[in-house]
C-alpha cells in the first residue's frame, strides 16, 4: 500500500512496517542532495517528529515521520552515497522502515492521486 504526506514523503506499507522516504517531487525542488542524516535502528517516533534531515546545493530540509512507530532499518546506503535519492527517489532511495504503532492510521494519508494533485 503506497500512501503519501503533505510533507513530500511516500511509504510503502507491507505487513506493519513502512518503508519510508521523499517524493520525487521533493528531490526536485531540492536539488542534488550532498547529505543525509538518518534516525537510529530502535528510535521511537511520533507522527510530525524530525525522523532525518537532507542538504542539499540549495538547502536543508527535515524529513517527518509520517505515522507513530519505531525505526526498525535505515538506508545505510545514503550516507556514503546521497545521490541515490536523486536517481531513484521511490526505489532504492528509500531512508527508513517504521514499525507502524497502528497500521490504520495509515488510512488519513494520502493515496497517489490525492499527492499528484497537490503538487502539480
Amino acid at each position: 500500500m503506497l500512501k503519501f504526506t503533505e510533507d513530500h514523503e511516500w511509504l510503502n506499507i507491507v505487513d506493519g512496517v513502512a518503508t519510508v522516504g521523499i517524493t520525487t517531487h521533493a528531490v526536485e525542488q531540492l536539488g542534488d542532495l550532498v547529505f543525509v542524516d538518518l534516525p537510529e535502528v530502535g528510535a521511537k517516533l511520533s507522527k510530525g517528529d524530525p525522523a532525518a534531515t537532507v542538504e542539499s546545493v540549495k538547502a536543508a530540509s527535515d524529513v517527518y515521520c509520517p505515522l507513530d512507530g519505531k525505526i526498525v532499518a535505515v538506508n545505510d546506503a545514503l550516507t556514503d552515497d546521497p545521490s541515490i535519492v536523486n536517481a531513484d527517489a521511490l526505489g532504492a532511495g528509500w531512508f527508513f522502515k517504521l514499525e507502524l504503532a497502528r497500521v490504520e492510521d495509515a488510512d488519513g494519508l494520502m493515496e497517489e492521486d490525492a499527492y499528484q494533485a497537490l503538487v502539480g
